[in-house]
């Protein structure tokens, strides 16, 4: 009898190991298919370009990837996700007169889906966007870029783009124009202010690039897909200067 309990015992032991090498094996396709610095698109994908980050501004408070520079002012300093739209629902309660949103390292979304209905909160909201000099908003923060209700780009500003490539690794050109996968983009180029042919145009540019490359884009590049050539951004005066690292409030320790 004793015997026949260890064995048990043992073949329990088995089980268990076996259940857990088959739980490291189940792990997400999205984290699989990780390819250079993104990954593959789908309902809740991170869509991002990797790049040395930009000085943190100083500031009043932090909300998730937000930070508060002034009343006026907020900075976009990280990787949006699905808890963004409520870190900025709560930084305009806290700010309500806030309008400038300083695109200081935006490197892209951990979520696009959330990443869109951001950028409609910030176009709601009637904020203008500004990309400064040494900034960049890179992938899914170049949506969040177009958002502003006026877009501004400083000399040595820059932004990345890329195609997105779904669980299948079938980017944008392997579905119809108006499929469901490409319609949500243009659409919101539309809803952001570019007429059908110039949303078809650069939502064809964003897609030039093979899904883990990035396109980069100066100000200059950008400005002209804005139909701001005769009104170049001045750039700032003196060299970038290093910001100190913010020392900040959290007043959103809730949201996560």
């Amino acid at each position: 009898m004793q015997g026949q309990w260890a064995q048990a015992a043992g073949m329990r032991r088995i089980a268990t190991c076996l259940a857990f090498l088959c739980a490291l094996l189940a792990v997400p396709f999205a984290v699989q298919a990780r390819v250079g610095d993104s990954q593959a698109y789908g309902g809740s994908a991170e869509r991002f370009v990797h790049a040395p980050p930009a000085p943190v501004p100083a500031g009043l408070a932090r909300f998730g990837p937000f930070r508060v520079v002034d009343a006026k002012t907020a900075a976009l300093v990280d990787v949006t996700d699905e808890h963004s739209p409520a870190h900025f629902a709560a930084m305009l309660r806290a700010y309500p007169e806030l309008a400038m949103l300083e695109l200081v390292d935006c490197p892209g979304t951990y979520d696009d889906m959330a990443n869109l209905r951001l950028g409609r909160m910030i176009r709601a909201a009637g904020l203008s966007t500004h990309v400064p000099r040494g900034g960049s908003a890179r992938s899914g923060g170049v949506e969040l870029f177009l958002a502003g209700v006026d877009r501004q780009v400083d000399e040595g500003g820059e932004f990345a783009v890329h195609a997105w490539a779904d669980e299948d690794g079938l980017e944008a050109s392997d579905y119809s124009a108006n499929a469901p996968e490409n319609r949500k983009y243009l659409n919101y180029y539309q809803e952001m202010g570019m007429d059908a042919d110039t949303a078809r145009a650069f939502y064809a540019m964003t897609n030039s690039v093979p899904f883990g490359g990035a396109r980069w884009l100066g100000a200059a590049e950008m400005r002209r897909w804005l139909g701001q050539n005769d009104q170049p951004a001045a750039p700032p005066a003196g060299p970038v200067q290093a910001v100190p690292v913010l020392a900040y409030l959290d007043l959103n320790a809730g949201l996560n």
